[in-house]
């Protein structure tokens, strides 16, 4: 099963499509999943449109139907990645007590997407200073709320620590659940077995009371 960027439904009841327009969007996603693929694999430098073409079974010339050009593509791979995230994020928790219920759907909401999305996390690690700068600050605008999103749980489990510790534990959580590109090969087997395992550590590391930093001997 090949990995591709989490999209987001959007709200309400989507208008039917034709069979062509069905076909023009199976198509899109299948050169995102492609792109995302070759940039995980070799960096996004290295990939050529004309690869990301051939590996989704399209002449290069027919991915400039899709996409203006190769940053477009990589835009649309991280703004996909990180609007999904935050939409789902917030999915996640409605409804819920905030605190312990709502922080725990998050770690279950991400370490899916963890799994499922290798190389989106491969490539957001490596390749995001490569994005034009617009497009850089406005995903990175996108991932400051979702980490405000999961902040806001640690706060009402963590009462007597500031905002930047919560922040500090968000950042550490997701850098331990986006490990997926080295610590889970991509057999649907091994995701399974690796998944709760995740979820397991993760809850740990958010749950757990933070001990006062020793003195300094001098």
């Amino acid at each position: 099963m090949s990995e591709a960027p989490v999209t987001s439904a959007a709200p309400g009841r989507a208008p039917a499509r034709t069979a062509r327009e069905r076909a023009k969007a199976r198509r899109r996603a299948d050169l995102l999943a492609a792109a995302a693929r070759l940039f995980a694999a070799g960096g996004y430098d290295a990939a050529r449109l004309e690869d990301i073409g051939a590996a989704a079974g399209v002449s290069g010339p027919a991915v400039y139907r899709h996409f203006a050009g190769k940053a477009a593509v990589l835009v649309e791979i991280l703004e996909t990645a990180s609007t999904g995230l935050l939409e789902g994020g917030h999915d996640a928790v409605r409804d819920l007590a905030p605190g312990a219920e709502s922080l725990r759907a998050l770690i279950a909401f991400h370490t899916d997407f963890a799994v499922d999305n290798r190389d989106v996390i491969r490539v957001q690690d490596r390749d995001m200073s490569s994005l034009p700068d617009a497009d850089r600050t406005a995903i990175a605008r996108v991932q400051r709320r979702y980490i405000e999103l999961w902040a806001a749980q640690l706060r009402h489990m963590h009462p007597h620590e500031d905002h930047a510790t919560a922040v500090f534990r968000v950042q550490a959580v997701l850098g331990l659940l986006n490990s997926t590109p080295h610590s889970v090969r991509r057999a649907p087997s091994d995701r399974s077995a690796r998944r709760q395992t995740l979820v397991s550590m993760a809850w740990a590391a958010a749950s757990a009371p933070l001990r006062p930093a020793a003195p300094v001997v001098a």
